[in-house]
């Protein structure tokens, strides 16, 4: 696990060594181990290396025989002992025992269709010095990130924005229309940054740089047809066997292993595997808070105390939360409003103390369909066809007639789900996230921003991205149409975002079973029975792991790793609030109407309506435009 960066200059103009050093020294927290360097007439690659294979050999830029190619590499390619025996036959000579090695020379062996045989997470810089060609790859989900800008002929890239803003003269101006997407969101979209010039690769995608000409091009899609068939008993098995072998394969290790353990069903079945798979007892790593509501820990320590495991916890609380907001957003370089990136923060520290890897859940519930929307969304599609009358004025009015609920963990309240009704039937069904997860919908949108901004941007511009991803899915139901959507927006660029953000924060390498592209491409192709049935999500792995887990686990929904912002907001936080909103820099002011959001604090504070999800992203971009 690394992080890389790097220049190419079109002129082949010599590289300047201390600007690549600047950003190489801005990945430090993603290498601590070791750093590495190669400079030539025009190209310049750069990284630093946490240790997690190989622990003496495998030291980057590595090189082929002959010096021709040169690779820097972040992740893990966890089939890279296969491989190796495969391009060895084949006549190549390789002088370490580390995965990046394979990587060159897979490339002189089969081109950019060496893509195919990689099976892991990573992000990937080659330049091939006879062709004078620079390639950048990004796995398949998007779990190692990559950036790059061009400038004059040149091109900048590393696996961080802050690193690459190193590179540069100057910080570029905020997107707004990236900004947008964000409030729309509470995440910004690939390829957008938000940086004006400063894009994201693609999950899935290479970029080849060619005499200051790029080209982009995808490699890999998920497919929902044809549906495999079987007896439920034949797929169960099936899945086991797929799982356990994805789990395996992320036990590769030459550091200490252990699970980041939320109490939920995915990362719960993990260590039951694991359990059974290593005869030592598996670390484990929970957090929670004093809000019982919110916290998971009693789960975690039921799954703790049935596999006897080595078990590790931490509680949150609001004072940590203006000191860790200031320090995530020097790490992801943009706001990310998921508050629960601030617990997975602190999470990824405690684990990182004990071990080097941390095998999680993340991408079980966009594989498996685990979120209460999924089976919300056909009685959602029911209400919207129904008269104007009711969905327009009737539903509208009684919805008015609650308080607002989100003091308590989302999506098992039957109060929150009746005042969602009335933005359902504003916002297109093939926009499942954004219908039923958007703080700010189109418009709020429209009375949030200042003129002339409300002339540059589209409040319906989520809306429609996410209808583009629904109708290019190569799938024909509602539901795999859906999942196909957020494997392509909300996956890599909120959740694994997070995830890879606040682990390698801390040095952490963080590894996910469930993102396995092969079990991926399987999950994708199970008939939708054994994804959601009736009030019930991840049907086939609740029934696959029933006995290994204490009922309780197998038996609850989905309740994510929320924390209790509104209720901070209306309390401890609230000072903070006021201050980070009311007296923010002018940048931020000129953007939003003041009074709106003065107007939102004074509502929330007094219990009239819950804003405190969008306060929180707007405190966030408010921090976030103080910072750069």
């Amino acid at each position: 696990m690394c992080g890389i960066c790097g220049m190419v200059h079109q002129d082949q103009s010599v590289i300047d060594t201390d600007q690549l050093e600047r950003m190489n020294s801005n990945l430090i927290h993603r290498g601590p181990d070791s750093s590495g360097m190669y400079v030539q007439p025009g190209i310049g690659l750069a990284m630093r290396r946490l240790k997690v294979i190989d622990l003496l050999s495998g030291d980057q830029p590595i090189s082929n025989e002959d010096d021709s190619l040169w690779v820097i590499f972040n992740g893990e390619i966890y089939n890279y002992l296969d491989l190796r025996d495969n391009i060895m036959q084949k006549g190549h000579r390789l002088k370490t025992n580390s995965d990046t090695e394979c990587i060159l020379h897979l490339y002189e062996e089969y081109g950019l269709h060496f893509l195919d045989y990689l099976r892991g997470m990573f992000a990937i810089a080659l330049w091939d010095q006879k062709k004078r060609q620079l390639l950048l790859v990004r796995d398949r989900l998007g779990k190692k990130p990559l950036f790059y800008t061009q400038r004059n002929g040149s091109l900048l890239f590393s696996s961080e924005i802050p690193s690459l803003l190193c590179g540069l003269t100057g910080t570029p101006p905020p997107d707004i229309t990236a900004l947008n997407l964000y409030l729309s969101w509470q995440f910004i979209p690939s390829p957008l940054s938000a940086f004006q010039g400063i894009y994201k690769i693609p999950p899935a995608h290479y970029l080849l740089w060619d005499s200051g000409e790029i080209h982009i091009e995808s490699y890999w899609d998920l497919t929902y047809t044809p549906k495999i068939q079987g007896d439920e008993s034949e797929l169960i098995q099936e899945l086991k066997t797929r799982l356990r072998e994805s789990i395996q394969l992320r036990m590769v290790s030459d550091v200490p292993v252990g699970v980041q353990l939320s109490g939920g069903i995915d990362s719960s079945l993990i260590v039951s595997e694991i359990a059974n798979l290593q005869s030592s007892p598996v670390k484990t790593f929970s957090l929670g808070f004093r809000e019982e509501p919110f916290s998971e820990l009693p789960y975690a320590r039921m799954i703790s105390d049935r596999y006897h495991t080595d078990h590790h916890e931490f509680i949150l609380t609001y004072d940590h939360i203006p000191q860790t907001i200031s320090e995530i957003l020097r790490f992801t370089g943009e706001p990310l409003a998921d508050p629960s990136a601030i617990p997975l923060f602190h999470l990824s520290k405690l684990t990182r103390d004990f071990v080097t890897v941390a095998i999680n859940g993340d991408g079980g519930d966009e594989g498996f369909a685990g979120y209460s929307r999924y089976w919300l969304d056909p009685w959602a599609n029911l209400y919207c066809k129904l008269p104007g009358i009711i969905t327009k004025k009737a539903m509208p009015s009684l919805a008015d007639l609650f308080a607002d609920r989100s003091d308590q963990p989302t999506g098992k309240d039957l109060i929150n789900g009746i005042k969602r009704l009335k933005t359902l039937v504003q916002i297109d069904p093939r926009a499942s996230l954004l219908r039923w997860g958007s703080y700010f919908p189109p418009q709020v949108l429209k009375e949030l921003w200042q003129s002339p901004f409300i002339q540059e941007i589209n409040p319906a511009h989520a809306e429609e991205i996410s209808i583009q991803w629904f109708e290019r899915a190569h799938a024909s139901s509602f539901l795999d149409r859906t999942l196909y959507t957020d494997i392509h927006t909300y996956l890599p660029d909120a959740l694994l975002v997070k995830a890879d953000r606040m682990s390698m924060a801390h040095s952490l390498e963080g590894r996910s079973p469930f993102l396995d592209h092969k079990l991926l491409e399987w999950s994708a192709r199970l008939p939708e029975k054994y994804k959601v049935k009736g009030l019930t999500g991840k049907v086939i792995l609740r029934k696959a792991y029933q006995s290994s887990l204490p009922e309780p686990i197998w038996q609850r929904r989905k309740q994510g790793f929320g924390i209790p912002i509104s209720a901070w907001c209306r309390g401890p936080l609230l000072p903070w609030l006021k201050e980070t909103l009311l007296n923010a820099r002018p940048l931020f002011k000129s953007w939003f109407k003041a009074d709106l959001i003065q107007r939102m604090i004074n509502e929330h504070q007094t219990g009239r309506m819950d804003h405190g999800k969008r306060l929180w992203a707007l405190a966030l971009l408010s921090k976030w435009s103080e910072i750069y």
